[in-house]
């Protein structure tokens, strides 16, 4: 994208894309690659493409850059950037053919603590500026661990100070809020350990063991597990000083570099983004950007977001279409589609023919035939009358990488696209990279996780056939990179280009702990239980204080003959599981320590296994967890449910399809 910066104060930023420009007449950027020979000279016309980009980086790319590099920016080697700039050249060329349509992004500098509002008013606490006494809100902040409230009160702290200077509506007092008295102190994120819902308490790290960086020696053995039962913020007991990188540290190529991290179960199970309801995973959001702020508050870190305030896409077709306006279009055909008719076959397609291509995403299609191929899916498409065995692989990966390249608003929003950059630019330790990833992904839209989702699990199977294709996770994530990051598929500034090998980490980790960033960590769902306690609690008090309930109760009560029998028979630890869809409908369960939902789903499997059909309906159905303090949950076949009742006692436990 292109950015034009307004000389007035206040003045707009707006990001365009699709530019027409000229070689010969735009102006190099220094430090940067020159364009190459001369367009007429023999040379350039007979050397290929990516041979070219290669020359340029092995005669100028070392060069370092005449302004400030940041000292903590990584970097690589200029053969492992070739695969990044040749995507860059592809780009340009195929963007040539797309002048007459532009995608408008008008991003607007905030005011004087609008930052701050905005940031309340997403994460759900939109209370504390309108002053009203919403249930939602205060349950919300009831949840809140050390450092949460900490950020929160950061936060709002800086918000009224603002309003106070502007002259603006009165605003109530962080410590009415809080509760905090004159004499308290305020909720500061101070190196203490952190302890857990159950009382564990976390060793305390010396003062002079600051988070160091993995060195990659020792990331070829180290095998690491990861625990979700304390938050990733509180875990962090030491806040690391600003240290900078040597200058001559770069990313290793090599995916064994990476930490192979591990995910420890806990009794109640792990829980995927499609397990939880909406409502509840509209908690999840506001928690996570809650944890996400004061994960990089115990850093030092700011988090930066963009505020974008228009985006004009197409309003009909495939390319150049929001996301949520396909999938509006596409569920009328296909009831609960979450992925893109188009974006799935595509991925299907090269799934199909082309993961043992070798090159594939690599070499580039004709530019001129995936210019014809677009237009002819453009018109066939929705009735199905497109003939996809013309289509030759690699023309398939540029229709992919242009649909990727020409959404609306970018795949990991414009809004985090800063946050994205800076994990990896102000975040040295890998584990702690994949935390802040981790809350990131929990923040996407559904339309852009669920397409995420869908382009890294096809990204892992082409490196999972690496030997055929020649593709490494590295070779991936260095043409991924310039599609999802370099906006639109204009020509780079300076700055995306020296982010080059920072969002190709991004692209790497993405792609190598998927199977992790989609899981719920599980002290977000506990928070999400005690808010929706909180939640049923305020309802119960503010019934209790209705003069017109009082007066019915007591009528009630007094019409009573006997004293009521207990709203269920069930004895302590026993469970009865509806069934709906089959012939036994019912069943009471007794628990034991060791009973898991799997073992629930087999018995329900014996009494039901008299037909195929039984048999495959068992097979396609878990076990849920509906009511009480959770809207709807997924639960785990290895989750202990002795565990997960005593979670939640007062829960439904119904067999039917998974929400997803």
């Amino acid at each position: 994208m292109e950015r034009r910066k307004g000389t007035a104060a206040g003045s707009s930023v707006v990001l365009t894309g699709y530019h027409s420009y000229s070689p010969s007449s735009r102006q190099q950027p220094q430090g940067f690659p020159p364009e190459g020979p001369d367009p007429r000279s023999p040379l350039r016309k007979s050397l290929p493409r990516c041979q070219r980009i290669s020359r340029m980086l092995s005669n100028e790319s070392l060069r370092p850059p005449v302004y400030s590099r940041s000292n903590s920016q990584a970097s690589v080697d200029s053969t492992s950037m070739e695969d990044f700039w040749c995507e860059v050249e592809n780009i340009k060329e195929s963007t040539e053919y797309r002048q007459d349509e532009q995608t408008v992004l008008e991003i607007k500098p905030p005011d004087e603590g609008e930052l701050e509002a905005e940031w309340l008013q997403d994460v759900g606490l939109s209370t504390l500026i309108s002053g009203s006494e919403e249930d939602d809100g205060e349950a919300l902040l009831s949840t809140l661990t050390r450092t949460q409230a900490a950020a929160v009160q950061k936060r709002y702290n800086t918000y009224t100070q603002t309003m106070r200077k502007k002259n603006k509506h009165t605003v109530r007092d962080v410590r009415d809020i809080f509760g905090i008295n004159d004499t308290s102190p305020t909720f500061e994120a101070i190196p203490v350990s952190p302890v857990t819902t159950n009382g564990f308490q976390l060793p305390v790290q010396k003062p002079g063991n600051c988070l160091e960086y993995e060195s990659d020696k020792n990331s070829q053995l180290v095998k690491e597990e990861l625990s979700f039962d304390v938050s990733f913020s509180e875990s962090i007991t030491v806040i690391p000083k600003h240290r900078e990188r040597h200058k001559n540290q770069r990313l290793k190529k090599d995916e064994s570099s990476l930490t192979n991290f591990t995910i420890r179960k806990s009794r109640l199970g792990l829980t995927a983004v499609g397990d939880l309801s909406l409502n509840d995973m509209k908690k999840i959001r506001y928690l996570s950007l809650i944890e996400l702020t004061a994960f990089y508050d115990a850093l030092g870190i700011e988090l930066k977001r963009n505020r974008t305030e228009r985006i004009k896409g197409r309003e009909s077709g495939l390319f150049g279409v929001p996301l949520a306006v396909l999938l509006e279009n596409d569920q009328k055909k296909v009831p609960g589609i979450k992925v893109p008719l188009i974006l799935q076959k595509l991925l299907l397609k090269l799934e199909e023919t082309g993961l043992e291509t070798e090159g594939i995403l690599r070499v580039p299609g004709s530019a001129s035939r995936v210019k014809s191929l677009r237009q002819e899916i453009e018109a066939k498409f929705d009735e199905d009358t497109f003939d996809w065995d013309q289509v030759r692989n690699n023309d398939t990966a540029g229709l992919l990488k242009m649909f990727i390249r020409e959404l609306p608003s970018p795949l990991f929003t414009m809004e985090y696209l800063p946050a994205f950059i800076s994990l990896v630019e102000k975040i040295s330790q890998v584990k702690l990279q994949l935390q802040a990833l981790h809350l990131l992904i929990l923040l996407l839209p559904d339309s852009s996780r669920d397409a995420a989702k869908a382009l890294l699990q096809f990204l892992k199977k082409v490196v999972a056939n690496e030997r055929k294709n020649k593709m490494t996770l590295w070779n991936v994530s260095m043409i991924v990179a310039p599609n999802l990051f370099i906006c639109k598929g204009k020509r780079a500034n300076q700055e995306e280009m020296l982010a080059a090998a920072t969002t190709a980490h991004v692209v790497r980790l993405l792609i190598k702990y998927q199977d992790i960033l989609w899981t719920v960590p599980a002290f977000l769902i506990s928070q999400v239980r005690k808010m929706n306690e909180a939640t049923i609690n305020n309802t119960k008090r503010q019934l209790m204080f209705d003069k017109g309930v009082r007066r019915l109760l007591r009528r009630k009560t007094m019409e009573r003959e006997r004293p009521e029998r207990t709203e269920s028979d069930i004895p302590e630890g026993v469970i009865r599981v509806h069934a709906p869809l089959h012939s036994k409908i019912s069943m009471a369960i007794q628990l034991n320590n060791q009973t898991k939902a799997k073992d629930i789903l087999a018995r329900f499997h014996c009494e039901n296994s008299h037909g195929s059909s039984e048999k495959m309906k068992i097979q396609t159905q878990s076990l849920h967890e509906v009511g009480g303090n959770i809207g709807q949950h997924c639960l785990d076949p290895d989750a202990y449910m002795l565990d997960v009742y005593r979670a939640n006692p007062q829960a439904e436990w119904v067999i039917k399809p998974k929400i997803s």
